[in-house]
């Protein structure tokens, strides 16, 4: 039976995201986290995890910085983001970061149904209703190289990268990974050589172009 993790901040929508994935595959074993650092932790910790239902804006999570660190970071693990945004830029630019699909929180439950049976059947799946804007939307150039440049990344050069822009210094980045320092450093070295930057700061600014706006914070 497959695993699934439901990643969302709000107990009441991790219960809807439950009671369908129980009803999508009888039998799943599911795990639940309600920030992004409790869904690496998770992911580290049970290699058998086949699915992840992601919010796009939980606690530690910046847009679509949580999809790339988990596709970097386990790549055999398939994602679904799960946002209230429906824009279909946005939901394009998940699906060219590795979204295998794209789940709105206004979704019924015969959606939520279906995206998971889809997802796990190895398929792409999106809403019927955002189909055609998503087919009409062009993939922007700039957020297939950012992809391509953040999937050459090792996942330990992804955790060190993330933490770069967490503005740590290397030894707190060593002391973080229980590595030498010179280790951090040598993983910095091929970071901005495969990111094609400079510095450290321009690496930060690399892992910012996945932020995204909170439609339900700007509606506040």
């Amino acid at each position: 039976m497959p695993t699934l993790l439901i990643a969302d901040d709000h107990p009441l929508f991790r219960a809807a995201l439950r009671q369908a994935a129980m009803e999508a595959v009888a039998g799943a074993e599911i795990l639940e986290a309600g920030h992004l650092d409790a869904v690496l932790a998770a992911l580290d910790a049970d290699s058998g995890v086949d699915l992840v239902l992601l919010d796009l804006h939980m606690p530690g999570n910046h847009g679509l910085a949580g999809l790339a660190a988990i596709r970097a970071q386990h790549p055999g693990v398939a994602v679904v983001v799960v946002s209230a945004n429906d824009d279909p830029r946005v939901v394009r630019r998940a699906l060219d970061h590795g979204a295998a699909g794209y789940l709105p929180k206004s979704a019924g439950l015969d959606e939520l149904r279906d995206a998971i049976r889809a997802v796990l059947a190895c398929e792409q799946w999106l809403p019927s209703a955002l189909r055609s804007a998503v087919a009409r939307t062009q993939s922007d150039s700039g957020d297939a190289d950012l992809a391509a440049r953040l999937a050459s990344l090792s996942p330990q050069q992804f955790r060190v990268l993330t933490l770069v822009a967490q503005g740590l210094l290397n030894k707190q980045i060593a002391d973080r990974l229980v590595v030498q320092e010179r280790t951090v450093k040598a993983h910095l070295s091929a970071i901005f050589e495969r990111l094609g930057v400079r510095n450290r700061t321009q690496a930060s600014v690399v892992l910012r172009e996945l932020e995204l706006s909170d439609p339900a914070r700007q509606i506040a």
